[in-house]
């Protein structure tokens, strides 16, 4: 359906024009230890909320949140010949409190003044008031691609410390966060919002940019820099510098969020014409002794919370594998294409534990899985903790190791049916050529026994399946573990999972 559009009322426009009046021409110096100063000053302050917007824009319906939209031809840097524009969104429904936005050239800082204006709508969108609380809710980047002249979208920065970014090709689907802190504690989560962004003018040529991100909670005040590089893989170079108003003993570092609903290992639960609803399917963990370690995600009916000791981890991720059109059935929401989120530290993280928290969802419109790292010592008040780590939005986790992946995890009774059956399949690797009788099965768990397990050659993935069954009994939780071995050798990664009644 074509819906037609109309411009802003002029009365609106002249209500805005004083806001933007004053902020012209108006600079500052700038560098990263700008923001790290206004980090540190906020962090010796009492927290303060920031103002909302007026409650007939928080009173939006999603569907009347996207009556109205940015119009891209007015985008930032869109007069020049610079390599990346920069559209802005609207603030009101899941968006209370508007941002700051800078640009920074030579050294100088200027604001972006709010510009209604700049946004176009649709007939049916709904009338609303205007006053100096609005401001914009986030930022969409976008450089040229295969295309010259035209600059397509692979990243956006909107909601809390939330942004999401996409390699060439892939459609959006998990998120990032700035930090994350008391996920699935009983007294509730805290989400820092990014409140001020910085965005350094780039050259005509240049095919990174680099934005600097202001971050303030009741918890914690942090400057934030994203030296971020588009392409097949999106890169971005990460650096923070934290600041604890109070002892942060539950953090999360590096953390992801995302979707699962289901797929073949409880297919059942849901009446669906799609054999699979996900926007990632399973953990990737590279830990610090070299073990490579695929943790299938789960749709629990109770809160469950996975915690992976480590030392120093190489890097951890949601990713996405099943990769064909086929694996979904869905032609519109494009699950497939969904990139994996990679997060590789940069220097010593120290002591802890990759953490995966698995929320029960009935839909597939709620984030339902987050991963992240946290520092087994808390992070004392008043103190300044700097990290970085590298993020890559992906097809496929760029790690050191080229063991054999797994595919695919499928669940269901055995053929007698009186206990569980697990199928394992791993993808067709040079590693695993051969006889199937030439890999040693190493299947474990510390709950119930397995049976010896069956390895097949799988004539439709080329690859090597094993399935073996247990038997859970009484117990509401069966921790497994599962690898091929050669000589002695890991001949894949290690295939962990938690079963639940």
């Amino acid at each position: 359906m074509t819906l037609s559009r109309r411009g802003f009322l002029a009365g609106t426009t002249a209500i805005l024009v004083a806001p933007q009046l004053r902020a012209a021409g108006v600079t500052e110096p700038f560098t990263h230890e700008t923001v790290i100063a206004k980090a540190q000053a906020l962090a010796q302050r009492r927290y303060m909320e920031r103002p909302s917007v007026p409650q007939d824009w928080l009173d939006l319906t999603y569907e009347q949140y996207r009556l109205m939209w940015f119009r891209s031809r007015d985008a930032l840097w869109s007069d020049s010949n610079r390599s990346y524009n920069v559209d802005f969104f609207h603030p009101g429904l899941y968006f209370p409190q508007p941002v700051k936005v800078f640009t920074v050239e030579k050294g100088q800082a200027q604001e972006v003044p709010f510009d209604l204006s700049k946004f176009d709508r649709t007939d049916k969108a709904a009338e609303l008031s205007v006053d100096e609380t609005l401001g914009y809710s986030g930022l969409r980047l976008r450089t040229e691609h295969d295309q010259p002249g035209i600059k397509n979208e692979f990243c956006v920065f909107q909601g809390a410390s939330y942004f999401r970014a996409i390699g060439w090709g892939m459609f959006y689907g998990l998120s990032a966060r700035g930090l994350a802190l008391k996920t699935g504690d009983p007294m509730g989560e805290e989400f820092p919002d990014f409140t001020h962004f910085w965005l350094e003018a780039p050259t005509a040529d240049q095919r990174n940019i680099v934005l600097h991100a202001l971050l303030d909670s009741p918890s914690v005040a942090g400057a934030y820099r994203f030296d971020i590089k588009p392409g097949p893989t999106c890169e971005m170079e990460v650096t923070a510098t934290l600041f604890p108003r109070q002892d942060l003993t539950h953090v999360g570092l590096g953390p992801l969020t995302s979707m699962f609903l289901y797929d073949d290992k409880d297919r059942t639960r849901f009446d669906d014409f799609r054999p699979a609803v996900h926007d990632s399917d399973g953990l990737l963990i590279e830990n610090g002794a070299g073990e490579t370690i695929w943790r299938p995600l789960s749709n629990p009916h109770r809160l469950q919370v996975s915690s992976f000791v480590d030392d120093n981890p190489r890097g951890f991720g949601l990713m996405q594998r099943e990769r064909r059109l086929s694996d979904f059935n869905d032609l519109e929401a494009h699950y497939h294409d969904r990139p994996g989120l990679w997060v590789e530290p940069r220097g010593e993280w120290g002591r802890g534990a990759v953490t995966l928290v698995e929320i029960p969802a009935d839909k597939e419109i709620y984030d339902n899985i987050v991963a992240y790292w946290r520092p087994s010592e808390p992070m004392q008040a008043g103190s300044r903790a700097e990290l970085s780590y590298r993020l890559s939005w992906c097809s496929e986790a760029p790690r050191t190791d080229q063991l054999p992946r797994v595919l695919n995890t499928a669940m269901g009774l055995s053929f007698d049916g009186t206990k569980r059956l697990a199928v394992i399949d791993f993808e067709d690797h040079p590693d695993l050529h051969g006889a199937p009788d030439d890999f040693a099965k190493h299947i474990q768990s510390p709950h119930v026994d397995t049976s010896d397990g069956v390895l097949q050659r799988n004539p439709d993935t080329g690859g090597l399946r094993l399935a073996f069954s247990f038997d859970p009994g009484e117990r509401d939780l069966v921790e497994l573990r599962a690898q091929l071995r050669k000589d002695g050798q890991a001949a894949s990664e290690v295939w962990l999972f938690r079963w639940t009644a």
